[in-house]
């Protein structure tokens, strides 16, 4: 597991110097709230105790060297003139974030930096966003900018639309910033407000990777949004004012359906009914029924399965071979879909045997190993110092 300690002594061991500082950005997982960011929804994700570290030296010129320790590559280049790496594809998350700082009008000088991660990349963790925010902190701390959290998070979300090219919404970079540790964050997609929600002590999140590639995710999602706009352009007529499925109800929606396609109506109910579970979810944890959350939790991993249509059988064997395991209050499919990772809310004293079992299932019933991760929510992006 990657620490500061340890990217601290790659650094040193890379630039012969003690880095000025190291930052560390975590991962993130959604509990429940999935395709509803980009209808301007509610989302509930937790920040995870898995995270993208940074150590840095700042320099006098306007030139930025980075090596990827996990990957054993290196890269360089200017900011004066910041163009995507055909070759060194992860490295156009940190030109990308530079190139957001120069945009909103802040004064840098280059860096030399070493990045490595113990958050899984392709799982559906946000490690985009994770190396988005750190190196976006890492100059900000450099040269004492005025960024609040919320800005760093839209930088970080303008990198990912208009330099890397995924048209996502707000809430990976916007969790992976403002975390809480212990804490899961209600974020409202459409003006930014957010809610600290405290996680039962009592329950451990835990996150099963399917290590099923997403290769279907992308198409997918362009589809399902364009599927969403055009469902709110029919509805118009009919709902004044509305500007996003978020201001649509499910009793409006029972009554007013009727002008969408089978498909796009489908499609409108996922993302509708989704916005309402969060909000009910919220309110069961402030109660303290951890059952009525995880029962939202399957309610929503079917709404994804059958309205969104963004799992897939592998995906369906994993979730209900954690929903049968007692002591897991709820297990749902997390993040774009179409494989990558689940997410389940179990018992802090049923966790050993959540894993064992778990994994025994989804081996038998696909012939594939899950990786199963046991997380606990942690703080947004922070500076730390080695051990």
């Amino acid at each position: 597991m990657i620490d500061a300690a340890r990217i601290h002594t790659k650094f040193v061991s890379r630039f012969s110097q003690t880095p000025t500082m190291i930052v560390r950005a975590p991962g993130r997982v959604n509990l429940i709230g999935e395709h509803t960011d980009y209808n301007d929804g509610f989302v509930l994700p937790a920040a995870i105790d898995r995270a993208t570290f940074i150590a840095a030296s700042p320099r006098t010129d306007r030139r930025v060297r980075v090596v990827a320790a996990d990957l054993n590559e290196e890269d360089e280049f200017g900011i004066d003139q910041i163009e995507r790496s055909g070759m060194r594809p992860w490295s156009n998350y940190i030109r990308g974030m530079i190139k957001s700082l120069l945009a909103a009008g802040h004064v840098i000088n280059g860096a030399d930096m070493v990045v490595a991660s113990s958050v899984p990349r392709g799982a559906g963790l946000s490690s985009s966003a994770a190396l988005e925010v750190a190196t976006g902190y890492v100059f900000q701390l450099f040269h004492n900018l005025n960024i609040l959290g919320e800005e760093l998070a839209l930088m970080a979300q303008a990198t990912e639309n208009h330099f890397v090219g995924v048209n996502c919404g707000i809430m990976d970079q916007f969790i992976v910033t403002l975390g809480q540790a212990n804490h899961a964050l209600l974020i409202d997609c459409r003006d930014l407000n957010y809610q600290a929600v405290p996680l039962p002590a009592s329950t451990s999140v835990v996150i099963c990777d399917s290590h099923i590639e997403r290769t279907l995710a992308g198409s997918a999602y362009n589809q399902r949004r364009a599927e969403c706009d055009q469902a709110v352009e029919l509805l118009k007529s009919h709902i004044p004012g509305i500007k996003a499925l978020r201001d649509v109800t499910s009793d409006q929606l029972q009554v007013y359906g009727h002008v969408l396609a089978p498909v796009v109506r489908q499609r409108a109910r996922h993302v509708i009914s989704e916005n309402e579970r969060v909000i009910a979810g919220v309110n069961t944890l402030q109660a303290g029924n951890v059952a009525e959350f995880g029962r939202l939790m399957n309610a929503s991993h079917a709404s994804l399965r059958d309205d969104y249509a963004v799992s897939i059988p592998e995906m369906d064997a994993l979730v209900a071979s954690a929903q049968r395991v007692s002591g897991c209050y709820g297990s749902r499919l997390t993040g774009a879909g179409f494989g990558g990772c689940t997410v389940s809310l179990v018992a802090n004293d049923s966790v050993e045997h959540f894993r064992h079992e778990v994994a025994a299932a989804y081996l038998a019933s696909i012939g594939r190993s899950a990786t199963i991760y046991v997380t606990h929510a942690a703080d947004g992006v922070s500076r730390v110092r080695p051990e």
